[in-house]
């Protein structure tokens, strides 16, 4: 059997992997990248959040992605019954970005994957990892490509990028339970016909069910005059609904009249897609010879649409600590990338926990907010779960005593 050596093998051509691959090329490195699919695809998760444009700058992408002409971003907006509010991401605690863009993924996807081409990476598309060896000092994958050809690379190291696919987890036995409840989604695209002047498409638009507090709806404007819409609620809550998916999404948005009233003229053109049980943990985000980036990892919840800057954060960690071992330097993966990472994802799984009990939503929606507290709420949500200057950040157990006293 063939077998090919890179010096960095990346598994995966979504935004982990195309960031993490124009990092590298920056540092001279030789990148091949093995993908499954034929881009553009279609993937879930289109909200960007600020954060996440620090690191596609980082990468090189940053005019890729602007021209690409996607819809701007400044914010999050909220509305529970006959309560609404709404976050401006450029007024926030931390310092960076406080704009971005909702994005068709397919689009968004390719726009990375043919940076990353551009920078100098081999893509391969409708390559598929079916083994891999960490055994020896240099991780082996065994490759399969479209029409057949079975082949393998050696890498100096190997990152997994794979997404929902979690090709390592699968394969080397990292999977583990997620802590969070098992969760679904029905979601789809549609032409919202939505009338100008009524809806604010420069922000997400956060819905919640009257009855149901951890029942929510995610409404994401696009610049052709189209949306992603889709619900998220527990499995069994779901399962209660009859009819094809999309009818099952409709008729729990019927239930919700605010949601309902703005989507009335919508147009149902995209058969809606389910997704259950996506929260997913792992045993370590490294071993001999690989990283784990993205999903691949660890996912929380599409809530506060973390999912792309968790990806793109963990590319630039893994890039860094990357040039510091190829530069003879000692890396302690779990101090200097696994550490690191988790901690903002930390940030993140407290305020989805405070989420899902209703406490964040008595805090966001309660009437006596306070400027320097909406700061700091707001540089969250737009990403900077990192950012240790903020106290939410520094110690995410403030976050309850928050709650407590919105809810007196």
């Amino acid at each position: 059997m063939r077998v090919e050596q890179t010096e960095i093998l990346i598994i995966g051509a979504g935004p982990a992997g195309s960031v993490a691959a124009g990092l590298l090329r920056k540092q001279g490195r030789q990148v091949l990248v093995i993908e499954k699919e034929l881009f553009p695809r279609f993937s879930i998760g289109e909200s960007l959040l600020p954060q996440s444009m620090e690191y596609i700058e980082q990468a090189g992408f940053l005019r890729d992605v602007i021209e690409a002409g996607f819809q701007y971003k400044n914010g999050a907006a909220f509305v529970r019954e006959k309560k609404a509010t709404a976050f401006d991401f450029r007024d926030k605690f931390s310092p960076g970005w406080g704009t971005t863009f909702q994005v068709q993924r397919a689009h968004f996807d390719q726009v990375l994957a043919l940076a990353a081409e551009k920078a100098g990476a081999v893509v391969r598309y409708q390559h598929q990892v079916t083994a891999v060896d960490i055994s020896a000092d240099r991780p082996c994958v065994h490759v399969r490509s479209l029409d057949g050809e079975t082949y393998q690379i050696s890498a100096r190291f190997l990152l997994d990028a794979s997404g929902f696919g979690r090709v390592l987890p699968r394969l080397l036995d990292l999977e583990m339970p997620s802590a969070f409840p098992l969760r679904g989604a029905y979601f789809t695209h549609v032409e919202d016909r939505i009338p100008l002047g009524t809806f604010d498409r420069n922000k997400i638009l956060v819905n919640v069910h009257p009855q149901h507090v951890d029942v929510w709806f995610w409404t994401i404007p696009f610049s052709n005059g189209r949306c992603s819409q889709g619900v998220v609620a527990r499995s069994e809550y779901l399962e209660q609904y009859e009819g094809t998916e999309t009818e099952r999404l409709q008729a729990i948005i019927a239930e919700t009249p605010t949601l309902a009233g703005l989507l009335k003229d919508a147009v149902w053109d995209t058969p809606a897609r389910k997704l259950t049980g996506y929260a997913a943990n792992v045993k370590s985000l490294w071993g001999n010879g690989f990283a784990l980036l993205g999903n691949a990892g660890e996912f929380l919840d599409p809530v506060f649409s973390s999912g792309v800057t968790i990806a793109v954060k963990s590319a630039s960690l893994a890039a860094m600590a990357i040039e510091r071992e190829f530069n003879d330097e000692t890396v302690d993966w779990q101090a200097d990338y696994a550490d690191p990472l988790r901690a903002g994802v930390d940030t993140f799984r407290a305020f989805v926990e405070s989420w899902y009990s209703g406490g964040f939503q008595d805090v966001i929606f309660h009437p006596g907010q306070t400027p320097e507290i909406r700061r700091m709420i707001a540089a969250i949500l737009a990403g900077y779960a990192w950012d240790k200057t903020n106290p939410y950040v520094a110690d995410p157990r403030r976050l309850k005593t928050l709650e407590q006293l919105c809810a007196v």
